[in-house]
């Protein structure tokens, strides 16, 4: 079973690496990849995501937030790893690093933010263009400086967008210390 799981990731790691590498020359219209985080759908804008990734080990580092999972290795070099879903703050049971075998990601900021860091996320949904969406709703004002409009598809359902460029310059990011 272990097999088919890693032939799966496999197969679901190719496809997205040829839509976004469709969607960077510009042969698809997808601007965002859609994900679920604690029960809530988000979308993060390609330009600024970098690679994906199968949870590896993490490793806690103490006297850190609880929405700071700790260090990966992630191709030869340490990121830390951030539950967005703890970051954002939404309502959740406590953070937990992943078990192997779950649906969770990692998804790297784009080295051109100039942070060191991946995403957990509980699933990958896909590759979302502006097509995809028949709704939006500005970002309220009260809202954090990482969130950007609200979008509704055509089954009714909302995505929140966030922007990862004020996301990494966000001083409550970027204060891991507890």
């Amino acid at each position: 079973m272990a097999g088919n799981q890693r032939q799966s990731l496999k197969a679901l790691q190719e496809r997205l690496a040829t839509r976004l590498a469709e969607a960077k020359e510009g042969g698809s219209d997808a601007s965002w990849l859609a994900v679920e985080v604690h029960g809530k759908r988000y979308l993060l804008p390609l330009v600024h995501a970098g690679e994906i990734f199968p949870v590896p080990f993490v490793q806690r580092v103490p006297y850190t937030q609880p929405w700071f999972l700790g260090v990966a290795a992630l191709r030869g070099g340490l990121m830390g790893v951030v539950d967005l879903g703890g970051l954002l703050q939404v309502q959740t049971e406590a953070a937990a690093i992943p078990a192997g075998g779950s649906d969770a990601k990692l998804v790297a900021l784009n080295q051109s933010l100039g942070v060191n860091a991946a995403l957990w996320v509980d699933r990958l949904v896909g590759l979302r263009g502006a097509g995809a969406f028949v709704g939006a709703e500005p970002r309220a004002g009260d809202e954090g400086p990482v969130y950007g409009q609200r979008l509704t598809d055509a089954n009714g359902v909302q995505w929140q967008e966030l922007n990862l460029r004020a996301l990494a310059e966000w001083p409550v990011f970027l204060s891991v210390a507890a």
